[in-house]
């Protein structure tokens, strides 16, 4: 995003995560871009979302700016990684968010839905790319039938457009973000909107 920009949406987020980003980059833990993040919190003040589910909390970097939007009253936020987990643990209570936060520790693909709520208003996927459409079908279930479901890294930093010289690991995961972007592309009674922003944005809604 242009600097100018970001200083000016700043303004408006009032919270400071820059030891956040600086941990991120040290520890090369990949959290949510900037812009795409601005477009997921101005989707949540827009359409007042009370309630979310993310998939991957990571470092609880996106967890605790969605949950400064003054609509959002509860975020479960799951993650698989421990070291990732208890980061987040500290990071929530750091930002006295814990009252809104709440992370699970279990692969998502895994963890009880019965731990789990039945009726977000938002779904963020941004964990185990080759897993989006699972992580999709596995939580439908749980979402209002008026929810937005969100996945970032849809581009995975321009691999999928231009897979020249990646490695066998990586060509497979491309292949697996491509397969999903056209699930999503041809989902009935779904329409998605692919956002070219930050690592690529894919904004799926029910069709009325």
């Amino acid at each position: 995003m242009n600097k100018y920009l970001a200083k000016l949406n700043y303004l408006h987020t009032k919270i400071n995560t820059e030891v956040l980003e600086k941990y991120a980059q040290k520890n090369h833990v990949p959290i949510i871009e900037y812009d795409s993040l601005t477009v997921l919190l101005t989707i949540i003040k827009i359409c007042k979302i009370h309630k979310i589910l993310e998939i991957g909390t990571a470092i609880g970097y996106s967890a605790i700016h969605m949950a400064s939007c003054k609509t959002v009253s509860k975020i479960d936020t799951i993650e698989r990684n421990k070291s990732m987990y208890e980061e987040a643990v500290k990071n929530i209570e750091l930002y006295k968010m814990q009252d809104k936060v709440k992370p699970h520790f279990a692969d998502a693909l895994d963890i009880e839905l019965e731990n789990l709520d039945h009726d977000y208003d938002l779904l963020f996927i941004d964990a185990a790319k080759v897993q989006s459409e699972k992580f999709f079908k596995r939580f439908l279930p749980l979402l209002k039938e008026e929810s937005i479901i969100i996945t970032d890294n849809i581009l995975f930093h321009g691999c999928v457009e231009n897979r020249e010289n990646l490695s066998k690991n990586v060509s497979k995961m491309v292949e697996k973000i491509d397969q999903y972007n056209d699930f999503l592309a041809n989902l009935e009674n779904f329409e998605t909107i692919f956002i070219n922003i930050g690592d690529g944005l894919a904004i799926t809604i029910r069709n009325k």
